[in-house]
């Protein structure tokens, strides 16, 4: 017996300035006029996409829905089947001081509910930002991610969730 099953995700965000404690007794150097001026400029994170599994069909022995943040190409696992529609990777853009060094940080695991108090998990969550994201000259920078989600055979439904995105100056 096939389910349906139909994902959608929404990003939430949080932007927190870099909290650096500053010597009153030192001279300032080019290190903490940096750091003063990324005070001053807030990082703003906005969702441009929601990352989308997809619709599938569950057999009775389940598997697994993987989008790659770098191809945004979904694979199926398992006793899965491709219902159609659009995988889709998220999409995020973070505003912030120019040249700035930024730290992106995505949880491990993020727990989706579905109807009837059932629940699935989304893991693996991954970027394709380098391993030193730096905002561009307009102060920009933009990423994608993507991950995986690992459906049981009973587990039908239309699962939201929200995944937390904290982005922080280095």
């Amino acid at each position: 017996m096939k389910l349906r099953l139909f994902l959608a995700f929404v990003l939430t965000s949080l932007s927190a300035p870099a909290a650096a404690a500053q010597c009153l007794l030192c001279a300032p150097d080019k290190a903490s006029g940096a750091a003063a001026r990324e005070a001053e400029v807030p990082l703003r994170v906005e969702v441009e996409t929601r990352l989308d599994l997809g619709r599938v069909a569950v057999g009775a022995m389940g598997g697994a829905v993987t989008v790659d943040p770098v191809s945004g190409a979904r694979r199926l696992s398992g006793d899965v089947v491709d219902l159609g529609g659009f995988a889709l990777t998220g999409i995020v853009t973070v505003r912030g001081a120019p040249g700035a060094e930024v730290r992106v940080i995505l949880p491990a695991s993020v727990d989706l509910e579905g109807g009837h108090g059932r629940t699935a998990r989304v893991t693996d969550l991954a970027t394709d930002l380098s391993a030193a994201p730096r905002l561009g000259p307009d102060g920009r920078l933009q990423f994608r991610f993507g991950g995986r989600l690992q459906i049981a055979g009973a587990d039908d439904g239309d699962y939201r969730g929200r995944i937390p995105v904290t982005v922080e100056y280095q």
